[in-house]
């Protein structure tokens, strides 16, 4: 069991600094489970250790692939995974347990789900509480079964099939994770496995799939949705993998860096894939002094170095279509929003209240609790009345429930810095999920964040 971390930010002086944040999140879990069915070897520099993905290696290793990590000469983590090839995951002994990710319980159910075996998923409390029968129901179609309890929730039954039958699914919900879930599930289907998404999500499944050696395309429908196909059963082949830096955790220092005066921080590396940089976006649209130099391709991802200056941001609206690309930065933006001039409007936040928390609630329950004037609409859109016109930061002076969620507690953290009296967040165990040091990477930029 993780006990309980209570952390306090006070304000700080600039944050200054060069830094790599930590592998992206979505790419690591993709790289070990595809890796874990190729054919050969898989190489990956850069990947995300924290404990989200941690739990994935171990999965894959209770289904039969071999990931392990070796130190190189430049002391960094190299991962190795030594995949079954497709088809030949095998039965695990144990309960997969999959801690705090629905990424990658989610994705790893889909992969499961199209091989003749069986298992159990389950999570911590954050995680179990998750609803998964958006990924169960086409799994389905396709012929595999599940018992779980209600929602489909964890813990949960995979009963998988070598004999899975394909189908066109259009998406009801934007989620790249029931996408890709598919997909995978569609890998060792014969024939063509479709999801149709009528707004575009994170598309890192389609170009890794590509990279290891499956055909996948992409088409425009007449009604502008997107058709996304993968043909059954390729060979996939053990690649090379550079993972880049997490966008969605190198927005915490960005957004530091922006509140604070004096200010200058360059983020190497970081992921620009267009359909994760949402928040980057609109934090241009807010007046941010974001410079993207060095643009280049790792693995066909897009990369960029962020060079970022303390920036006075003013409120906008954010709208609703550009949720797909930035839904797990909203908490963080809302931090900024409470410090900018003016007010912001972010419209369709429905997907928030199936994250690891209710972020919706969440984020307006604690910045109403450090005196930011803030309104959750029926239509799931939240408006954040900002400070910046003041002169003076948010009053803070308060601590803020977590509810186990790291971003939750990061983006607090990152408001502490800003605030007229330091904010306390409940509980930063979590945060290791996505982000291990970020207490002592942002305090080596000039934070102030230590025990509560």
């Amino acid at each position: 069991m993780t006990h309980a971390r209570p952390l306090r930010s006070t304000t700080t002086g600039a944050i200054r600094g060069s830094i790599r944040v930590p592998g992206d999140k979505s790419i690591s879990h993709r790289s070990l489970m595809l890796g874990a069915v190729a054919v050969g070897e898989t190489v990956i520099h850069g990947l995300l250790e924290g404990e989200d993905v941690l739990h994935t290696a171990a999965a894959m290793r209770l289904l039969g692939a071999e990931a392990e990590r070796e130190d190189n000469a430049q002391g960094d983590g190299v991962w190795r995974v030594r995949g079954v090839g497709l088809g030949a995951l095998q039965e695990p002994a144990q309960v997969l347990d999959m801690g705090n990710s629905g990424t990658a319980a989610r994705l790893l159910m889909g992969l499961v789900a199209g091989h003749p075996i069986t298992c159990v998923f389950t999570g911590d409390a954050s995680l179990n509480k998750r609803p998964m029968a958006r990924v169960t129901k086409p799994l389905e179609e396709m012929g595999a079964r599940f018992v779980g309890r209600s929602g489909g929730r964890l813990p949960l039954t995979v009963v998988g099939s070598g004999e899975l039958v394909p189908i066109t699914y259009r998406l009801p919900v934007a989620s790249a994770q029931v996408k890709s879930a598919i997909l995978l599930a569609g890998l060792n289907t014969a024939g063509a496995t479709t999801v149709i998404e009528a707004e575009p999500t994170r598309d890192h499944t389609e170009l890794m799939l590509r990279h290891f050696g499956a055909t996948v395309t992409t088409e425009r429908l007449e009604d502008g949705a997107l058709a996304v196909t993968v043909i059954g059963q390729p060979e996939l082949t053990g690649r090379t993998i550079h993972v880049p830096a997490d966008p969605s955790s190198a927005a915490f220092p960005a957004v530091a860096a922006l509140l604070r005066p004096g200010s200058e921080l360059l983020l190497n590396d970081v992921g620009m894939n267009p359909r994760r940089t949402g928040l980057y976006d609109t934090l241009v649209e807010m007046g941010a002094d974001i410079a993207f130099e060095n643009r280049r391709d790792q693995a066909g991802e897009p990369v960029a170095d962020l060079r970022v200056k303390h920036s006075a941001l003013k409120g906008v609206v954010v709208p609703a279509d550009r949720a797909p690309s930035m839904i797990d930065e909203y908490p963080v933006l809302a931090a900024a929003a409470a410090c900018a001039e003016g007010t912001t409007v972010m419209l369709g936040l429905k997907e928030l209240r199936v994250k690891e928390s209710d972020r919706l609630a969440m984020v307006a329950e604690g910045l109403t609790r450090c005196g930011v004037s803030v309104e959750v609409g029926a239509d799931d859109s939240l408006t954040v009345h900002g400070t910046g016109g003041t002169g003076k930061g948010p009053k803070g002076g308060a601590t803020v429930a977590t509810a186990m969620d790291h971003r939750i507690a990061m983006s607090f953290l990152v408001l502490g810095m800003a605030s007229e009296e330091p904010i306390s967040v409940d509980d930063g165990a979590f945060i290791d999920t996505s982000f291990p040091d970020f207490v002592g990477l942002m305090n080596r930029l000039g934070a102030k964040i230590g025990e509560a």
